[in-house]
């Protein structure tokens, strides 16, 4: 149904200090001040990608998917009423603060919003990094992948997987979790879902750059800045060469290169290992996602 997580936004009682780290650390654009509490950051010739609203607690606010265009739009809100989703068509108005065409929005079993859309708005040769690099992996991709932590994995699937059409690309079994990761374009993985009992939140958003050495960059600020939270390492099942960096918001981010893209010939594999190598935690232990909150699944059987 969708073609890519094109945006994702946050709230945080310290969004502005994302106007530094953003920059500095990601090498993300700050896109211009609308006056609104709302900082946005560019990682490519879109309007933005990540938005961070002041707000009184740190949360995933929303998740932006896009479809080809407006035939697709309407197709996709008949076929989610079709399946009992409730979808809001949203106003004008809030379309033009996302930089969309169309905007509509539904939730998720555990209370995330997401937010369909077509029509992303582009402003050809305008992205300038905020230090020296060579940019990130996007386009037809998106903005990433985005790993959400959920109570119960067989409620997240019948929602994202039978619903959304999104496609498994494999389970990575290690450290006494099955963590499951979906693709629907090229890449990877644009979402990851992390089961952990009685909770729901954000495990990580993840940015692809266009080189080892960006990364590098990153990583040297990181720890400049005492941010880092995992050492520079290399996944078994995207290969992505990453390491994981705490935000002024809670949210880690996952800062890597290199991954391989999904093949839609190829069945979902099991990996009974997270690592060919690295990623090991600066702390004593592999630290929890920076955002989550309890959640009663007896009410999402009910």
């Amino acid at each position: 149904m969708f073609n890519a997580l094109e945006y994702i936004g946050f709230t945080s009682p310290r969004a502005g200090e994302w106007n530094e780290y953003g920059p500095e650390v990601l090498g993300l654009q700050v896109a211009p001040d609308e006056g609104d509490g709302v900082v946005r950051l560019r990682m490519d010739d879109s309007a933005y990608r990540i938005s961070v609203e002041e707000g009184t607690v740190d949360n995933l606010d929303h998740l932006g998917w896009s479809v080809g265009g407006p035939r697709e739009f309407e197709a996709a809100i008949a076929e989610l009423e079709s399946k009992g989703i409730s979808v809001v068509r949203e106003s004008a108005e809030l379309a033009a603060k996302r930089c969309v065409a169309d905007l509509a929005s539904f939730t998720d079993p555990f209370g995330w919003r997401q937010e369909l859309h077509w029509g992303l708005a582009l402003r050809q040769g305008t992205f300038q990094p905020g230090r020296p690099m060579s940019g990130f992996v996007t386009a037809e991709q998106g903005v990433g992948h985005v790993a959400l932590a959920v109570p119960d994995l067989a409620i997240a699937e019948a929602f994202y997987v039978d619903l959304l059409g999104f496609r498994l690309s494999d389970e990575i079994r290690a450290m006494g979790q099955a963590i499951r990761f979906y693709h629907c374009n090229s890449r990877h993985h644009s979402l990851a879902l992390v089961p952990i009992p009685g909770m729901t939140g954000v495990a990580h958003l993840m940015l692809e750059a266009r080189s080892l050495d960006d990364v590098g960059t990153a990583l040297d600020a990181a720890q400049r800045r005492g941010d880092l939270l995992v050492s520079l390492g290399r996944h078994c099942n995207d290969h992505m060469v990453s390491f994981y960096t705490d935000t002024p918001s809670g949210v880690q981010i996952e800062y890597g290169w290199g991954a391989i893209e999904s093949d839609p010939t190829t069945k979902a594999n099991m990996i009974d290992r997270g690592d060919i190598w690295g990623h090991h935690p600066t702390g004593d232990a592999w630290p929890a996602p920076g955002i989550l909150r309890p959640v009663d699944t007896e009410e999402m059987h009910a």
